[in-house]
């Protein structure tokens, strides 16, 4: 796919966030749409107004309708539906609708859902009833230039995206990751998604005391090459410049819903269960055709994709399998089993209940609204004839998310890198007591839910738990050894040794370069020690330790309920391969290196298992 075709499939998809032009700090939500009449939603069994965006999830509508009207034998018609599918990419227009009754449905994300919360539930017959999860996006990255490792280092950073949109979210969940808030950035808010010189790209392209920018894939791979790639300079890209976290690993931060008038769902409950029930099985289908489609192609996927081309204009869908294909692989539906989890699953880290208290803690922050005014959650019950008579997958399958032979090999790598690298997106670290093999919830409870919590958010990344060791004892052993065999040479005062290793200076501080040595056997064969065995036995303490906290956590997941993938958390021994002090001197700094990291990494592709739906 071009980057200049993909540019106006995302584009149009978030054009609505454009709309959001004027200052956050000076216009709220309300004042932005502007004054509307609240109408009654017409009632006279003429065809039911139902908004869309651009976005793959969508096309799931498309499919169920047959096209814009319902068309004969499609999924809606035989659901006894008769709809008109209208454009709404203009958000704020999309809301004047609804609330004039124009139409019933908000078609969104959910934190944009949350910006408008006050305006619409103003009114007890337009309160906002989200009825149906549809997707979770996966196309929007945020790119730093060099200096920023991981997220922690975004602080006293210039960030700049565009005003009012999905990344506004997904800057908040990153900062919340970081343990940062809003503070502790520097914002500049661009007007447009992209395309234009008021583009955080292009922003970001000319402005070199711009640290972050949000973008879009077509924008993403201008800047910086691919997700896994680093700008060089050439070809226009910027030199340094890479993804530091992409929805790819942020799995779980834009939510596409829709919405439903209160007064409506009271006055047709059964039509809006039946409309719920056909986007849902059009998701299973579309699914099942994609797959086909890949497999062995399908020629009713490539009607769909021509479908999808008809309804959005060549113009948005210049092609069929690079667009239109790549537009449907660009989301993540998450099905019935995905709304059952979402709506009903108690202690659902990205349920209804987490999404709204964020959503609304946004809205106000940001000044879209004033007041906190809950969205309604979904009287739908997804376990009644209607979806499970009806739908063929109602089962959550569970499995193991991640390939563990593949991601331990990844984290074994990062001992041999040694430090942070690319892939890392935050890391913080515990400590413990000398000869310490037990690490009790309690002690530990901060830090266990923030694991549990970021595994959660980031859904397609892993969480490695490494246990490091203090380096002393393998360095008292192998100066012993050195000395004894005559290959080492100490010379100075105590407290200011200098050492030489078969006449050449030898830096004991070089952790890398003792380790070498040591596994060289260049201190082999001493009766006074064996540096070999000790940093061997500190190897195997420090994977124990891992062991043991990752025990910990999924026994404290389990006793507070919380939904949790143990195949995403690995733990690996570090061993004396990192310290933070290579040379202690005092019991205070040997402190310092005995510690547990936990560490939130990208992993390559192939470690995460295929699955159609993700709940």
């Amino acid at each position: 796919m071009t980057r200049f075709r993909y540019l106006w499939i995302v584009c149009a998809f978030l054009l609505m966030s454009g709309l959001f032009s004027q200052s956050i700090a000076e216009q709220s939500f309300e004042n932005l749409v502007g004054k509307v009449n609240i109408g009654s939603v017409a009632d006279g069994g003429g065809a039911i107004t139902v908004p869309y965006i651009t976005w793959g999830g969508d096309m799931a509508t498309f499919y169920a309708n047959g096209g814009t009207r319902t068309q004969k034998n499609s999924i809606f018609d035989k659901q006894g539906l008769n709809l008109k599918l209208t454009p709404g990419d203009d958000f704020p227009q999309q809301v004047r609708d609804y609330l004039s009754g124009k139409s019933p449905f908000l078609r969104g994300t959910f934190r944009m859902m949350g910006m408008a919360s006050e305006l619409i539930n103003s009114d007890k017959r337009t309160q906002g009833m989200v009825i149906v999860q549809m997707t979770w996006s996966a196309g929007d990255h945020m790119l730093v230039r060099p200096g920023i490792k991981t997220a922690k280092d975004l602080k006293g950073k210039t960030i700049v995206l565009q005003k009012g949109g999905p990344h506004v979210g997904m800057l908040d969940d990153i900062l919340h990751t970081a343990r940062l808030n809003w503070n502790d950035i520097r914002v500049i808010w661009a007007k447009d998604l992209t395309g234009s010189p008021d583009s955080p790209a292009a922003m970001f392209r000319k402005n070199m005391s711009i640290d972050a920018c949000f973008v879009i894939t077509p924008d993403m791979i201008g800047l910086c090459g691919g997700l896994t790639d680093t700008g060089s300079g050439a070809e226009g890209t910027v030199a340094g410049s890479r993804v530091l976290i992409s929805t790819a690993e942020l799995s779980r931060s834009i939510a596409d819903v829709y919405v439903c008038r209160k007064d409506f769902f009271d006055a047709h409950p059964d039509l809006v269960t039946r409309f719920v029930a056909g986007y849902l099985k059009a998701c299973e289908a579309v699914i099942d055709l994609k797959n086909q489609y890949e497999s062995k192609g399908s020629p009713e996927y490539m009607r769909l994709l021509k479908l999808t081309q008809d309804i959005y204009g060549k113009s948005v869908i210049p092609t069929l399998e690079e667009d239109a294909h790549g537009l449907l692989s660009d989301c993540t539906f998450v099905g019935h089993p995905g709304n059952v989890a979402f709506f009903t699953q108690k202690n659902n880290l990205h349920g209804f209940d987490t999404f709204q208290e964020n959503a609304l803690r946004l809205a106000v922050g940001q000044g879209y609204a004033k007041t906190k005014k809950p969205l309604l959650k979904s009287e739908i019950n997804l376990a009644s004839p209607a979806f499970m008579n009806y739908l063929t997958k109602t089962s959550a399958v569970k499995q193991d998310r991640f390939r563990g032979e593949a991601v331990k090999k990844e984290i074994e790598e990062l001992s041999s890198i040694g430090g942070l690298d690319d892939r890392t997106i935050i890391s913080f670290t515990i400590s413990f007591e000398p000869n310490q093999m037990d690490f009790d919830a309690k002690t530990y409870k901060d830090e266990y839910e923030r694991v549990l919590e970021m595994a959660d958010k980031y859904g397609n990344a892993v969480v490695a738990i490494r246990g490091h060791s203090d380096p002393t004892k393998t360095l008292l052993d192998m100066v012993k050894a050195g000395v004894s065999k005559g290959v080492l040479k100490r010379s100075g005062t105590r407290g200011n040794y200098s050492y030489s290793f078969k006449g050449r200076p030898l830096n004991i501080a070089d952790t890398p370069g003792l380790i070498k040595l040591i596994e060289a056997g260049g201190f082999d064969g001493s009766t006074e020690a064996n540096p070999r065995e000790t940093m061997q036995a500190a190897l195997n303490l420090s994977k124990k330790r891992a062991d043991a906290v990752r025990n910990s956590i999924i026994a404290y997941a389990k006793t507070k309920g919380l939904p949790f993938d143990t195949s995403q958390i690995q733990s690996a021994g570090a061993g004396i391969s990192e310290p933070f002090i290579a040379k202690p001197v005092s019991m205070d700094e040997a402190r310092q290196n005995m510690r547990v990291e936990f560490r939130l990494m990208r992993v390559a592709a192939e470690a995460v298992k295929k699955s159609d739906f993700d709940f």
